[in-house]
Formats: structure tokens, sequence, C-alpha cells
């Protein structure tokens, strides 16, 4: 089978289960961008998630939704084959709740720009009971054409993000903190006079920068002793708590990762609770959704820097 021979990423598995876990990621090298987006579908409110996947050999995407109550997964598979045999235009369904759900992508001309996920001239669009209900992209018009649906009554609402991306000291992804804003890039950089590996520090002290934009947002020195903790910073005039948790950076061997948090800051939040979410790796993310005082949505970014040698 294909499958075994090329050594499938686990969100191309023949399971239904996404890549949620960091043990299939380590096992499979392979940069991720999840996308968790709320919408309604077959009468109920769902989450839809949408992930690219890239390693050596494959480069994909894989779609599914969520149960009403969370503990079912409908799931499409756009393709199991390497880059350049995909259909990069086409159609696909599957069925929730006896409602058929068609994912209809149009990939020719999209850009990668060296990244797991396009970054313009693409769409994606998933459609239920003649309404596009989730269309992702730049080429939303061309979807609505293609489709021949019109537009949902409720805009589907961007949740959370998360990320699996590797390097050896620096780390960036752009993340739009709310749908109205612009996209800021935000990146992680390990700093320090030489290699920090397996805890042995030679002599000089690992720090950490975290820039918004290009301009630092926030510096953590002393780093292996502060390889916990959290901060707030500002984000265009906007306050946003960081969690980072970068122990097997410095103390595990191998390929290890460190794992960030952004998540917009209220007067509700309860530094607590983001913790929770952290330690259990943002499984539970996608659930929740954090507002501003205004009630509109907010999203959380799960960032996994994987650092290799």
């Amino acid at each position: 089978m294909m499958h075994e021979a090329i050594g499938v990423p686990a969100c191309f598995s023949t399971g239904e289960k996404l890549p949620d876990d960091q043990a299939s990621i380590a096992h499979s090298p392979q940069s991720l961008a999840m996308s968790v987006y709320r919408t309604e579908i077959a009468k109920q409110s769902r989450l839809v998630t949408i992930t690219w996947c890239k390693n050596l050999l494959l480069h994909g995407l894989s779609v599914s939704v969520d149960g009403p109550d969370g503990d079912h997964h409908y799931h499409c598979k756009v393709e199991l084959k390497p880059w350049y045999f995909w259909r990069k235009q086409g159609s696909k369904h599957f069925t929730v709740d006896g409602k058929t759900v068609d994912v209809v992508w149009d990939l020719k001309a999209a850009k990668f720009n060296g990244e797991v996920e396009p970054q313009s001239d693409y769409y994606i669009a998933i459609v239920s009971e003649e309404e596009v209900v989730l269309v992702v992209g730049d080429l939303k018009k061309d979807a609505f054409r293609k489709t021949g649906c019109r537009p949902a009554l409720n805009d589907p609402v961007l949740v959370s993000r998360k990320v699996h991306m590797f390097g050896k000291k620096k780390f960036s992804t752009r993340i739009k903190f709310h749908e109205r804003e612009k996209s800021h890039e935000i990146s992680v950089e390990c700093r320090g006079n030489g290699v920090i590996n397996k805890g042995d520090f030679d002599g000089f002290s690992p720090e950490m920068e975290i820039r918004i934009d290009g301009e630092i947002a926030s510096r953590v020195k002393h780093l292996q002793w502060k390889f916990r903790g959290n901060e707030l910073i500002d984000v265009n005039k906007r306050r946003v708590e960081v969690y980072w948790d970068v122990h097997d950076w410095l103390f595990a061997s191998g390929l290890r990762n460190a794992m960030f948090l952004f998540k917009p800051s209220s007067s509700s939040s309860s530094s607590s609770s983001t913790s929770s979410m952290l330690s259990t790796d943002g499984d539970d993310h996608a659930s929740e959704e954090n507002h501003n005082l205004h009630g509109l949505p907010e999203l959380c970014l799960f960032l996994y820097a994987w650092k290799v040698e």
C-alpha cells in the first residue's frame, strides 16, 4: 500500500483522528497549521477544522466537522498523494446528520511562499443546504461563483489556530486576533552565545525574544530559570497575554518542542484557566471561545516550536 511505503503523515492516516497530539508530530516530523471555525451546519452550531500538513514527501489538506456535542467527527481528506499528483481544483462531499456537506477547492494558482498553507490566490469553500457556510482564502468571489450558492446568513467565526513548525532558533507565523484587524507577524527566537543543548549552557545564559511585526515585545533573560511563565505584551494597542513553556528546549534531548499561547487579554480572563489550556497542549482550545469587552469574538494562537539541530 502506498500509505505504508511513503509514511503518510498522521493527518492523512486512514483513521479519523487529526494530528492533535505531539507524539504523532514527533514520530513523523511535519509542519502543520490548523484553523478552527465555528459555523452553522445541519441546523446546529459546529466547529470546522481545516488542517494543512507538510513534510518532505507530502503536502496536503484535511477538513473535519465536529458533532453537536464534540464527541464525533465527520472527516474529509482532500488527497493522500504527493503534491505534484494532486487535483488542484475539485470537490468532495460527506454527510453530517443526514445533510450533504460539500468541500470545494481551487489551488491551481495558490502561492505558498514557503509556508505550509497558501498565502494568496486560492479558496476552500464548505457548502451546506445551498449556503456557503465557510470560505477560506482570498478568492471568495470565485468560490461563490463556482458553487452557485449564497453566503450563509451567520458569518463563521475563527476560534483558534494551532501551528507546529520546525527550526533551529527562530520561529514565526502570522495571526489576526480579530477578523476586522490586520494580521501581525509573531516571531520567537532563542538567543545566546551558543546553542542550547540538553541543559548544558556552557557558561552562557540563554534568553528568548518575542517580536511583533519585527519589534521586540518581550525579552526573557536567564531562560534556564524562567522556562515557564507569562507576560502581557502590546499588539497594535491591544493587550495580549503570552504564556510559554520552553522546558524541553533546554533540558530534553532529540527532537523537542516549546509551547506558546497568545491570547487577547480581558478582565474576565483567568490566568489559571489559560495556563491549564497550555498545560493540556490546547486539546480543548477549540471550545474556548474568547470575547472582548464588546462581545466580539477573538481567537487564541497555539504555537508549537520544534527545535532541530
